[in-house]
């Protein structure tokens, strides 16, 4: 996917619309978070949460149903727009899937 280099975005730290210089970071997985970050799988094996009780729709699951297994053909985007005034680097709220972003 083509995109610009520079966009024009709002700031919150001038609190004005600003032109942003737009880079590609790459994108972290879960298993790259903190070991004792809240919410992390070491903190929950720790506390023996692991593996008890209903599995949610694991459980649910009618006998004989097909279940869709493989991996996704694309990665979400991490785009990092930074301030052409301040230099204050803000990540987008949502990434979208595209095999590779190209700026020009």
């Amino acid at each position: 996917m083509k995109m610009p280099k520079n966009k024009k975005k709002y700031c919150p730290k001038c609190k004005k619309h600003t032109d942003h210089k737009v880079s590609e970071a790459k994108k972290k997985t879960p298993g790259s978070r903190h070991t004792q970050s809240r919410g992390s799988k070491k903190r929950v094996r720790a506390r023996g949460l692991m593996n008890k009780g209903n599995q949610g729709r694991i459980s649910r699951r009618p006998v004989g149903q097909r279940v869709m297994t493989g991996k996704k053909q694309t990665k979400k985007s991490d785009l990092r727009y930074s301030c052409g005034t301040c230099k204050r680097v803000t990540a987008q709220r949502t990434g979208f899937r595209v095999k590779k972003v190209e700026f020009q």
